[in-house]
């Protein structure tokens, strides 16, 4: 008679992303970073040079950073990008 085994469940972490969507050329090229020393959200993608940095009002993780980015692009703020701000 054979025994049965023990199933063994994996659990799975999820991560937050690393890369995300441009909202200008639609790659996974856009890195989000939250400078804590100088108070600022910076958005830089790397596929169309699109940037963009705007003061920070709280602690931000580079997602709030990503997500408060997008919302100012597609409201047609200018966010104090070097370049490549057109759309």
């Amino acid at each position: 008679m054979g025994r049965r085994r023990k199933q063994v469940v994996k659990v799975i972490k999820r991560t937050l992303p690393q890369a995300f969507l441009c909202p200008k050329c639609g790659k996974n090229t856009v890195k989000a970073f939250a400078d804590e020393k100088n108070q600022l959200g910076v958005v830089v993608c790397g596929a169309c040079d699109l940037r963009g940095q705007f003061p920070l009002t709280q602690r931000m993780d580079p997602v709030d950073v990503y997500s408060t980015f997008v919302d100012k692009f597609y409201a047609g703020e200018k966010l104090g990008a070097e370049k490549g701000w057109a759309a």
